[in-house]
Parts: C-alpha cells; structure tokens; sequence
C-alpha cells in the first residue's frame, strides 16, 4: 500500500494537519471557503488571499508549511506569486500547489517547470478536497516526511 492509499476518505485523522500553517490564495470566494472549511477540520491554521499580492504578504507573515495558489487571479497571478516567491531564500523553500479550473493537457508540466510543485484542479468540492491534496502532499518529499511524522 502507498501513502496515498493508506490515507482514504474513511481514515484521515482529523489531527492529520494539525497545527500546520497553510496559505490559500484564490480569487473564487467557493473556493476559499471549501479549503478554509476543510484544512480547518484537519486541523491546519488557515490563511486565505483573494489575489497574489495579499497571498504574498501573508506567506511572508506565516511562512506557511505550504501554499495552495490559483494560477488566475486579479493583481498577481499564481505564477507571479511563484516568481516571487523564487527570488526569496526563506520563501522559496515554501511548497506551492497549484490550483487551476482550466486544466489542459501540459498545464501540470508547465506549472511544475514554474516551480509550483504540484497541481489541482477545480472545483474543490468538501467531499473529495482532503483526498486530492493528501494524495498531492505525499508526492511532496518534504511535506510526506512532515505527514507522516506529525500524523503519528
């Protein structure tokens, strides 16, 4: 059984992001609200932007254990927040989930050669959200180390 498997809808603890902080950057109020309403549920303290300059700001504040960003947005987009993020020494070691509702054939490569580290697509939805980012956050090695030593 892989990490993702081990983590179905019916066994994620619900202290499994207990205390990690996390960034969410969306335009989509929707979108916001089902992250919020979920990471809090996994115990996760959950920041939320609705453009990419608040994201940043906050990801400056919090330096979060990771960030979830919408590649479309208003003022700053998901790539110019990666870029950003990129010429920062703290702030590059940040991993960053891309989260896109257009998703077409080569946007998962392109977002990786950006430096996002993986990729999600919209809508998010409260019955499939945590499954999709746990599968997302164990091919993170960083991040499956911290799963896996903060989940025991």
């Amino acid at each position: 059984m892989n990490d993702a498997e081990m983590y179905t809808m019916i066994d994620i603890p619900k202290d499994l992001l207990s205390d990690w902080d996390i960034v969410v950057i969306d335009d989509e109020e929707d979108s916001l609200m089902v992250a919020q309403i979920v990471l809090d549920e996994y115990g996760a303290n959950t920041y939320i932007a609705s453009n990419g300059e608040e994201g940043l700001e906050a990801i400056r504040r919090v330096k979060p254990r990771f960030v979830i960003c919408d590649l479309s947005m208003p003022v700053l987009d998901g790539w110019g927040v990666v870029a950003n993020m990129q010429l920062d020494p703290v702030l590059m070691k940040i991993p960053v989930i891309a989260l896109t509702a257009h998703a077409m054939a080569g946007d998962r490569e392109r977002a990786i050669a950006a430096g996002f580290h993986n990729y999600l697509t919209k809508p998010l939805t409260v019955e499939t959200f945590i499954q999709d980012l746990v599968r997302l956050i164990v091919d993170i090695p960083m991040l499956s180390r911290d799963l896996k030593s903060d989940g025991q």
